[in-house]
C-alpha cells in the first residue's frame, strides 16, 4: 500500500477535523499527518476566540483533544509558516498541504471617525481577554459609556465581558492580567447597535439568554423598536423557532423593565439594546470617541432596511465593532483581498487566473470566509478532503518523505517548537495554577513562558 504525507498549517478546529476525517476516510493508501501551528498550543479560536465564561466550549476541546491524542498525528507548535518553515520545505517533505489558518482580523467598517482613539475591533479585544500570547497584556478600560456595533454572537460575547463584574469571572480560566483589567473597568452603560429589527438578529438564543442573566445589569430595550409593521419578519422570520425563542426572551426583558420603572429598583450597570439603528459616523472630540451618530431605519418589506433620515447621537467614550472576522494572507499562496480568503474551488487552491495549484488545499474560514459553526467546519473539511483524495495523481513528489527529516530541519534552524507531549505539560501546568487559586484553570499568557513549560525547560 502506498503512503501519503500531508502537512496541515493551522491547528484550530478546521485543521484538526481535516486530519481526523482523512484518517477515517475510505482510502487505499496509508497517511502520515503533521500539524503545524504558529502558537505554542493547539485549538485556535476555541482557545483564543471564545469568551472564558462559556464552559460548553470544553466539550469541543475534549473532542479535538481526542483526535490529537489518537497517536496518528504529529503536532508542531510555535512554528511560524513562512518563516520557520516554507512552501518549498513542505514540497520537499510532503505530498500536499492543507491551509486552515482561519480568520483572526477584524472586518472593517467604513464610516467617518472609525479610526479615532478608543475605537476598537472585537477580535483584538477577544484576543486580549482570552490571553493570546501575541497581544499587549493591558487593555484601556476607561469608559463609563461604551458602544458595541453588531448583532451576532461575537457582539454578545464582548458585551457580556465588558458589562460583567470581574469577580463573576473568577470561576473561569480568565488570565490574571485580564481579571485585574476588568476589575478596574468603570463601565456603567453599554449600548448595543443593530441596523435591523429584533427578529433579524444573528444571536443564538442561548447566548442572548446568558447576557440577560448577568448579575447586577439591567437589560433595557426601547418599545419603539418593537412597534414597526414588518410583514417579512412576521411571515418569514416568525416561523423560525430560534427567533420565536429570542422574541420570548426580549418580551421578558420588556416586562422586567416595566416592573423596574414601577418599583424604582435598578442595577449598577445597564445594557441598552438599540435596533433599527444604522451607525453613520463616530463623533470625535480631541481625537477620541465621544459618541456614535446613528440613523433610524425601517423595514423594506423584503428583509432589508431603508433609511428614514432620522438621526440621533448616543454619547460614549469607547466603541467596539463586531461586524465580522477577516482572513490574513498566507506566505507564497494567492489571496483574495476583497473577501479575505485563499481563492479556491471546493478547497482546491487556485491562482489568480483560476487555475488549480497542485498539492495546495484550504479548509475552514480561510477557505469559505468567517461564517458557520463547528458543524459547517466538519462538512467543509470533508469537501476539501474528497478533492484531495480525488487529485491523487497530481500530488507533489517529495524528495525526502522521511518524517524525521522535518524534525531535523526544525532543529537545524533552532526553532523552539512544541509537541503534543509539550501541550499536555502546559495543560497540566495551567490546571495546577488553577487548583492553587481555587479555580478551574489559570491560562499562561506569555509566549516564552508557554514555550518553556511545554518544552520542560
Amino acid at each position: 500500500m502506498s503512503k501519503m504525507r500531508l502537512a496541515i498549517v493551522g491547528a484550530g478546529p478546521a485543521g484538526i477535523y481535516a486530519a481526523d476525517l482523512l484518517l477515517k476516510a475510505d482510502r487505499d493508501f496509508e497517511v502520515e499527518i503533521d500539524l503545524f501551528e504558529q502558537l505554542p498550543a493547539p485549538y485556535g479560536l476555541v482557545r483564543y476566540g471564545v469568551s472564558p465564561d462559556h464552559p460548553r466550549i470544553k466539550g469541543i476541546i475534549t473532542a479535538l483533544r481526542d483526535v490529537l491524542d489518537s497517536g496518528q498525528i504529529r503536532f508542531f507548535g510555535n512554528v511560524h509558516y513562512g518563516r520557520d518553515i516554507t512552501l518549498e520545505d513542505l514540497k520537499r517533505h510532503y505530498n500536499a498541504v492543507i491551509f486552515s489558518t482561519g480568520a483572526i482580523r477584524d472586518a472593517g467598517l467604513d464610516i467617518p471617525g472609525i479610526d479615532a482613539e478608543a475605537s476598537y475591533g472585537a477580535a483584538d479585544f477577544v484576543s486580549w481577554f482570552d490571553g493570546h500570547p501575541d497581544v499587549p497584556r493591558t487593555w484601556p478600560l476607561e469608559a463609563a459609556e461604551v458602544g458595541v456595533i453588531g448583532n451576532g454572537n461575537v457582539a454578545l460575547d464582548i458585551s457580556r465581558m465588558l458589562i460583567k463584574h470581574a469577580d463573576d469571572l473568577l470561576p473561569t480560566e480568565i488570565p490574571d492580567n485580564v481579571y485585574e483589567g476588568l476589575k478596574a473597568n468603570p463601565i456603567q452603560d453599554l449600548h448595543l447597535f443593530g441596523r435591523r429589527g429584533p427578529k433579524y438578529v444573528k444571536f443564538t438564543p442561548l447566548e442572548l439568554r446568558e447576557l440577560g442573566e448577568v448579575r447586577d445589569v439591567d437589560m433595557i430595550v426601547s418599545e419603539r423598536d418593537f412597534d414597526r409593521e414588518d410583514a417579512y419578519a412576521d411571515e418569514v422570520l416568525g416561523k423560525n423557532k430560534q427567533i420565536t425563542v429570542i422574541t420570548r426572551i426580549m418580551n421578558k426583558w420588556r416586562e422586567e423593565q416595566r416592573a423596574r420603572e414601577e418599583s424604582g429598583e435598578h442595577a449598577s450597570r445597564r445594557l441598552h439594546m438599540h435596533f433599527w439603528s444604522k451607525p453613520v459616523e463616530v463623533v470625535v472630540e480631541d481625537g477620541r470617541v465621544a459618541g456614535l451618530k446613528v440613523e433610524r431605519t425601517a423595514p423594506d418589506g423584503e428583509g432589508g432596511v431603508i433609511d428614514t433620515g432620522e438621526f440621533e447621537v448616543i454619547p460614549m467614550q469607547a466603541l467596539y465593532r463586531a461586524v465580522g472576522y477577516f482572513g490574513s494572507p498566507v506566505d507564497e499562496i494567492p489571496f483574495d483581498d476583497a473577501k479575505g480568503v485563499i481563492p479556491n474551488a471546493q478547497g482546491r487552491v487556485q491562482d489568480l487566473s483560476g487555475q488549480q495549484i497542485p498539492g495546495v488545499y484550504a479548509t475552514g474560514w480561510i477557505k469559505r470566509g468567517p461564517v458557520g459553526l463547528i458543524g459547517h467546519t466538519k462538512s467543509d473539511a470533508m469537501e476539501t478532503l474528497e478533492c484531495l483524495i480525488e487529485d491523487r495523481g497530481t500530488w507533489w513528489d517529495p524528495e525526502n518523505a522521511d518524517g524525521e527529516a522535518v524534525t531535523a530541519l526544525l532543529h537545524e534552524r533552532e526553532v523552539p517548537y512544541t509537541t503534543l507531549d509539550g501541550w499536555h505539560r502546559l495543560d497540566e501546568h495551567e490546571l495546577a495554577l488553577g487548583a492553587e487559586a481555587g479555580r478551574t484553570r489559570v491560562k499562561v499568557v506569555p509566549r516564552d513562558e508557554m514555550t518553556r513549560v511545554s518544552r520542560g525547560e
